[in-house]
């Protein structure tokens, strides 16, 4: 490490402008995978360019979260080991919350790896692991509110709660999506498939009964009034 790198302001902010931006893209790249896991489009915002989209801000999360992490360590004002930014709880300094900003990384190196070897595991072992980017984000936030220096600054909190109300907002979404169709099916079911009740059996109590008609007796087709009984048309 050289003295010029060593300890500067330049890299002091860095590590805190990288973090904070690593935060809102991890944020975004978060809330457009519950938009995408929906399946919504618009005619103006079509279902691949939110992929697209998803895609890309991943990709530059882990970007900006590489540099936070290289800058933490070269500037060298704490005592950081590259070591420490991949094993978690492993540090000198402050290892619970420096622990939780290594859990980040991994479970976002984890779903990076396995979304280039998408092909070769399968489209259900990549799922599973990309189950992890959910978890990644709250552990980031509160790792950044757990070490950062800036966690008491204004504009850090209104991030923290922007990034907060963001993903509660496109997970309950997300929620009524999922429940609406579900519900619409429980009514369809209890109200019978033509959507309305059924008729009362008749063997129902409050049902009316209905005498059975004998084909010889009174109303039958060969029984009085019929065309061979001893009604009207028999007397022809």
């Amino acid at each position: 490490m050289t003295p010029i790198l060593a300890s500067t302001p330049a890299l002091w902010y860095l590590a805190r402008g990288s973090g904070a931006v690593s935060l809102c893209l991890l944020t975004l790249t978060v809330v457009l995978g519950i938009v995408t896991s929906a399946r919504w489009a618009t005619d103006s915002w079509p279902r691949f360019v939110v992929a697209g989209l998803h895609r890309n801000l991943s990709l530059l999360a882990v970007a900006f979260l590489g540099l936070h992490v290289a800058s933490v360590v070269v500037d060298g004002y704490v005592p950081i080991r590259w070591l420490d930014a991949v094993v978690p709880f492993a540090s000198a300094y402050r290892p619970l919350w420096l622990g939780l900003g290594a859990v980040a990384l991994d479970l976002l190196l984890a779903v990076l790896l396995t979304s280039l070897l998408r092909v070769r595991l399968g489209h259900r072992a990549w799922r599973g692991v990309h189950w992890a980017a959910y978890a990644c984000w709250p552990v980031a936030l509160v790792h950044g509110f757990g070490i950062g220096s800036d966690h008491r600054q204004l504009w850090m909190l209104a991030i923290g709660v922007a990034a907060l109300a963001a993903v509660t907002a496109a997970t309950c979404w997300r929620l009524t999506l999922t429940a609406g169709p579900a519900r619409r099916a429980a009514l369809a079911t209890s109200a019978g498939p033509l959507g309305r009740s059924r008729p009362a059996s008749p063997t129902h109590p409050g049902a009316p009964t209905r005498r059975p008609v004998s084909p010889t007796g009174p109303g039958g087709p060969t029984g009085s009034g019929g065309p061979t009984g001893s009604g009207p048309a028999s007397r022809i």
